[in-house]
């Protein structure tokens, strides 16, 4: 055998399967990647040190920016964490417009998945399909909140306004056809010979590593661990809902990929189940003008985003702003399995990786 030398590969940070400002240095042995070194930043905007300078109110747009994609997850998780340091209680109809708008962004970020992973391994229809299907929410996201892709309309409370008339026949109308924009998908890119290609062995995480490197959400899941907070440490007024946590034991890629897929079709029926249930009633709880948690005070508070386990820690001193905000953010820490996962494999596996980790880069830089 012939004695080769190693050479260095750059992908990104300008490249557009990173996904954002990712720089990934692939050290290459002819074909064969040796390793994998992940270099983030690129997008830093330090985020927990803003906290400190806003109001607990201020602060709750910049959250949306975390995950920007499944924009009114990582608002919820801030918002019931400040709920849970001061007592505020949200009204009954409140919980229920939150489930149905964080269901809504789960399901947003996941068809962006679908499109980045798409576009990422040659399927230029996939991406039109999935990007087609997410307008609707975008459209039912600006019907309530003003905005499109950055939603502030959940609060510290409840939420902005009011759902309005045609806010229920437009979501029912979306959850009616998922069925069918999974058939698509999978139709489309699932059963496809050279994408099973791509997709089928690449990548694998393994039980036992996901865990050590704690990796939550989908990720996790389509490694064999049933885990879901949703499930596991409910919250907000999940334990009233029924539904699955889709589960894959292959933990490879084309694992990860259809997790994503089948938890489309479950955010759909809680969507459906709350729609169902949601009662009359206020939209928003009575909040002080200046909210003032008690010196010393600190809360913990994790969601299951779409990414994974999001979590806020707050430590309050008396004033109206935080004295230390950390969030846990679940793609940074998803990410750190991407040498693990790419090692051994060929160049173009570390682009399949990259998108079916689907790591958000707001979150990661935070």
């Amino acid at each position: 055998m012939l004695d080769t030398d190693k050479y260095t590969v750059n992908v990104g940070p300008v490249h557009p399967s990173t996904h954002g400002g990712l720089h990934v240095e692939a050290i290459m042995d002819g074909e064969i990647i040796e390793d994998v070194i992940v270099h983030l930043g690129y997008v830093h905007r330090s985020v927990e040190k803003i906290a400190e300078s806003k109001t607990y109110y201020q602060f709750a747009p910049y959250t949306a920016r975390l995950d920007y994609l499944a924009t009114n997850l990582p608002v919820m998780g801030y918002c019931q964490a400040v709920e849970k340091l001061t007592g505020i209680q949200v009204p009954e109809r409140a919980e229920y417009i939150r489930i149905i708008m964080a269901e809504l962004s789960r399901i947003a970020s996941h068809q962006i998945a679908i499109a980045a992973t798409g576009i990422d391994l040659g399927a230029t229809t996939g991406l039109m399909y999935a990007m087609r299907d997410r307008e609707r929410i975008m459209d039912i996201f600006s019907m309530t909140g003003g905005q499109r892709l950055l939603s502030s309309y959940i609060r510290i409370g409840g939420v902005a306004a009011d759902i309005p008339d045609d806010f229920i026949p437009q979501v029912r109308a979306f959850v009616a056809d998922i069925p069918r924009m999974i058939e698509e998908y999978n139709s489309l890119m699932t059963g496809n010979e050279i994408w099973a290609a791509r997709m089928k062995g690449v990548g694998v995480l393994k039980a036992e590593d996901a865990v050590a490197y704690s990796v939550t959400g989908p990720n996790l899941r389509a490694s064999g661990i049933d885990f879901d907070l949703r499930k596991a440490d409910p919250y907000s007024i999940y334990d009233r809902f029924d539904f699955n946590i889709p589960v894959r034991q292959e933990g490879d890629s084309m694992a990860r990929w259809e997790v994503r897929i089948e938890e489309i079709a479950e955010s759909g029926k809680i969507i459906e189940q709350a729609l169902q249930q949601l009662p009359a009633g206020e939209f928003m709880s009575k909040v002080p003008k200046n909210l003032k948690p008690e010196a010393g005070a600190e809360v913990f508070h994790h969601i299951e985003s779409s990414k994974g386990e999001l979590g806020y820690y707050i430590v309050s001193d008396g004033s109206t702003k935080p004295y230390r905000l950390h969030v846990r953010a679940p793609s940074f820490i998803n990410l750190m399995v991407l040498p693990l996962i790419c090692r051994g494999g060929v160049f173009q596996d570390i682009i399949t990786n990259i998108a079916t980790l689907d790591p958000i880069l707001g979150e990661s830089d935070r």
